[in-house]
């Protein structure tokens, strides 16, 4: 694998499912920026999935062109492929409730849509970098994990090898997907490799869908599913306008290789509804208090939460060490606090919820 290649920013940029909360982002930046921009839909006949794309692109510095392509059909991705120098693979299932099959719902599409695209950058001689979105279920499974750190933080360099096709089916997903990219970036000389690595992804939607998994928690804290309280979970929480920076940044910084954790800070749900609750105090859905764990213990496995969830993640923080973005790509990151409250102004001025 070659390493610090200048990419040549005046030839396309391809940005893999595009239709995306993240890859729309990514998008907008690229095209703000003023690049020509590639992305793929799985169905071009279906407009309204990727329309914002292209209104975004009528009234930006940069231009767009549509591709169509599938994760699961090989070969799918080099007409889009083709003359480009970077690639950010953004397209993966984020899926970790409601799931039937791990095997078809999650595996498959994760790891051999890498595999599809990395053997395409193969066959085309123009690529010289791929940035794949990875996550921090990467990095670790359970947050007891950070237990076993040396100093209380997860860093990059830090693997998820506790996630099996039975237990977080998800990020095992991830984990196995980036480990072949890994793999294949050792096996040739042409291209080199970044992962980008997301906590959990908030902030405002470029689109009124909500059929993603972060913005679903959001809507549930504001519209009273959660009113009875929350699970004392905490998590790595990142803006998904910070996450689409990072994308770029490590696209175009030569010496931008390996792997990048993309969190900005760690907070619990309650600390989020609390703060939700401060910004929209007439709202009396947000709930004030969380779940106990022995409820939780007695009707977790009917709402997905299996004991062993429930043990090894209740009342555990997880912390992380962003340095290596701050440092090496210049990265700012937007406050919990505005990543919130931005977003509850979106889904409230685009009526996903009614208050």
């Amino acid at each position: 694998m070659k390493t610090n290649q200048s990419i040549d920013t005046t030839k396309p940029m391809l940005v893999t499912g595009g239709s995306g909360y993240v890859a729309s982002w990514i998008i907008k930046t690229l095209l703000e920026k003023g690049f020509a921009v590639r992305t793929t839909v799985r169905n071009k006949i279906d407009i309204d999935k990727y329309k914002h794309l292209l209104k975004l692109a009528k009234y930006s510095k940069g231009t767009l062109e549509i591709f169509e392509a599938d994760l699961l059909i090989s070969g799918s991705y080099s007409d889009a492929m083709k003359d480009c120098e970077l690639i950010f693979h953004t397209a993966s299932p984020f899926k970790i409730a409601g799931i039937k099959n791990p095997q078809t719902d999650l595996i498959d599409p994760a790891l051999q849509g890498t595999r599809n695209v990395l053997f395409s950058a193969n066959a085309t001689p123009a690529v010289k970098r791929i940035v794949l979105t990875a996550s921090v279920a990467t990095i670790y499974g359970d947050a007891i994990e950070i237990e076993q750190t040396k100093n209380g933080l997860f860093t990059e360099e830090d693997w998820n090898k506790t996630s099996n096709l039975k237990h977080h089916p998800y990020s095992y997903s991830k984990t196995i997907a980036e480990k072949e990219a890994w793999k294949i970036a050792g096996e040739q000389e042409q291209w080199d490799l970044v992962t980008v690595h997301p906590g959990f992804v908030l902030g405002p939607s470029l689109t009124k869908r909500n059929d993603s998994t972060s913005i679903d928690l959001m809507i549930s804290i504001l519209n009273g599913k959660y009113k009875m309280g929350v699970p004392d979970m905490y998590f790595g929480i990142i803006d998904v306008r910070d996450v689409a920076l990072i994308h770029v940044a490590s696209g175009i910084t030569p010496a931008a290789i390996g792997r990048y954790i993309a969190v900005s800070g760690s907070m619990g749900m309650l600390e989020m509804a609390n703060i939700l609750r401060k910004e929209y105090p007439n709202n009396k859905k947000i709930p004030k208090s969380t779940l106990s764990k022995f409820l939780l213990y007695l009707f977790g496995p009917t709402q997905g939460f299996s004991w062993k969830f429930i043990r090894n993640n209740l009342g555990i923080s997880v912390q992380f060490d962003n340095s290596r973005s701050r440092e090496e790509l210049g990265i700012n990151y937007h406050s919990i606090e505005q990543t919130l409250v931005d977003h509850a102004e979106q889904i409230i001025r685009d009526e996903l919820i009614k208050l």
